[in-house]
């Protein structure tokens, strides 16, 4: 695929006409990362955003001590760091490549007079934008008042609509990752699991596999109404 054919395929351009479709590939820088590559660093300035062509993104703050909390993982197709074409601003937080990645790169200053042309575009971001506040609110809510067991529970039936089996969950990132992710050790989500398991929640398929079992019982610890003992 050339960078035109990618730029029809990204939910946010694909229902836009060839023409701009056309423009939009004229912007591209093409970038590519190496396993463990930082795309950008929190405070780093905002000159534009990214899209993952190939490959994944880890989002991640840093506390004084240097521990990581991970933010979210995006994959193909996903924008990263969009939020500096509307605010200009420095990026929030840090990026860094999970895998060999390709990214695309739209400058901020040549993307905003695309907008200004057509509004369409704006329209787009800001319909991701807005899926994704809703995504940190909640990512905030169970951090902030949910026990462990509950985030996780949220996160497995989060995963859930994004599987063409919704029973049948696979993990791409590791338990140290799905751990700082869900505000947690590796140690407690292990035990969590376990117990998870042994109550019939969920039935682990090795270390990255895991099957829902009782739907109706994770939706009950997300939301608080059932405790794991």
């Amino acid at each position: 695929m050339d960078i035109l054919d990618h730029i029809g395929a990204i939910s946010l351009f694909e229902e836009l006409p060839t023409e701009h479709q056309k423009a939009l590939a004229s912007l591209v820088v093409d970038k590519t990362y190496k396993r463990g590559g930082l795309v950008f660093s929190e405070g780093d300035e905002g000159t534009g955003f990214f899209v993952i062509i190939t490959g994944r993104v880890k989002i991640f703050k840093l506390s004084i001590e240097g521990k990581e909390q991970i933010i979210h993982i995006f994959g193909h197709g996903e924008p990263i760091g969009e939020a500096a074409v509307f605010a200009g601003k420095p990026f929030p937080a840090n990026a860094e490549v999970l895998e060999d990645s390709r990214l695309f790169f739209f400058p901020r200053i040549d993307f905003i007079k695309l907008i200004q042309k057509d509004p369409t575009l704006a329209l787009n971001m800001l319909a991701v934008l807005s899926q994704r506040l809703h995504r940190f609110a909640s990512l905030i809510d169970d951090l902030s008042l949910k026990e462990v067991p509950g985030r996780l529970a949220a996160h497995l039936l989060y995963l859930s609509k994004t599987e063409q089996d919704g029973e049948a969950l696979h993990f791409d990132i590791s338990m140290r990752q799905l751990s700082s992710l869900l505000g947690t050790i590796p140690a407690t989500l292990s035990r969590i699991m376990t117990k998870m398991n042994k109550a019939g929640l969920i039935q682990s398929e090795g270390s990255r596999h895991i099957r829902i079992i009782n739907r109706s019982g994770l939706e009950a610890l997300a939301s608080g109404k059932r405790h794991l003992h």
